[in-house]
């Protein structure tokens, strides 16, 4: 699980690459449950929370830079 404040310390650069990892994680979780092979069903509810961090942090981030214009 991802902390808030680890996601605020990144870069947008570096937020972007931690939603892609996610995302592949999210997708390859899907597949596994899809197959009968998923064991930790949990981890599909943190990597969404994760993502929707990420998304977040993401958006407070680009809202200044938004209102800056």
């Amino acid at each position: 699980m991802t902390k808030i404040s680890d996601v605020r310390t990144k870069t947008a650069d570096e937020l972007q690459d931690e939603l892609l990892n996610l995302k592949k994680e999210q997708f390859n979780l899907r597949f596994q449950k899809a197959t009968g092979q998923l064991e930790n069903t949990a981890r599909v509810r943190q990597i969404r929370r994760d993502i929707a961090r990420v998304k977040t942090v993401q958006a407070q981030k680009a809202a200044p830079a938004a209102k800056a214009k």
